[in-house]
């Protein structure tokens, strides 16, 4: 066979030789990532953030679990303060009603109504305990007591939860939308999508301070 003659195998060879290269490149560098240990940041900082995400939503079930109980109590000393206590109840309904779950923190909308009624279940918390100001005797009602300490105690846990959220998602979402983690999110995790936090609200630094 003279030099320089293309037999009919040469192009299939060829093309099979190239996508042999390909491979051996590909677990090459799948092997060097995997060493280092980066192939697997991607999918160990989403999961430390949907942890967070878990602890957050645990919170704010604990104050949605306080809040009939404190109803009843100021019920008791206050059934004039028939439009606060019913706004209350309402509220907390309809927070209990918005479930963002660890699978659904990257869709914008769903996360926005979530923080929009417990935003709201706030503020129906807040106008239930000034009213309490003008009944001396429900202040000092012991049930009231402990359940305001523990309200107090609950709203800071929720502080720390979205504060440690926020710091996973940053450090997730960062990883998702730089290079090289941008790359092995595409090769490797195709389905990580960047994760949504919290807005900022008024006085939102500090917890609501709910003692007398």
């Amino acid at each position: 066979m003279r030099s320089g003659v293309v037999t009919p195998t040469t192009g299939p060879v060829r093309a099979w030789l190239g996508r042999v290269r390909i491979a051996v490149a590909a677990l090459a560098l799948g092997t060097t990532l995997t060493g280092c240990g980066a192939i697997n940041r991607v999918p160990t900082l989403e999961e430390r953030a949907k942890s967070s995400w878990s602890e957050v939503q645990n919170q704010y079930q604990r104050r949605a679990d306080l809040i009939p109980n404190l109803v009843e109590t100021v019920k008791g000393y206050a059934q004039q303060e028939k439009d606060v206590l019913i706004g209350v109840t309402e509220a907390r309904a309809k927070a209990s009603s918005v479930k963002v779950d660890a699978s659904t923190v990257s869709d914008p909308q769903k996360f926005e109504e979530f923080q929009d009624a417990q935003n709201q279940l706030s503020g129906a918390l807040g106008r239930l305990l000034v009213t309490v100001e003008r009944y001396p005797e429900l202040k000092s009602n012991q049930n009231f007591l402990a359940l305001q300490s523990q309200l107090e105690g609950t709203e800071n846990r929720i502080a720390v939860a979205r504060r440690d959220y926020i710091g996973a998602v940053q450090d997730y979402n960062t990883e998702v939308r730089t290079i090289p983690g941008r790359w092995i999110a595409a090769w490797f995790y195709p389905e990580a999508k960047p994760m949504e936090t919290f807005t900022a609200t008024p006085n939102s630094e500090r917890p609501p301070n709910v003692k007398f």
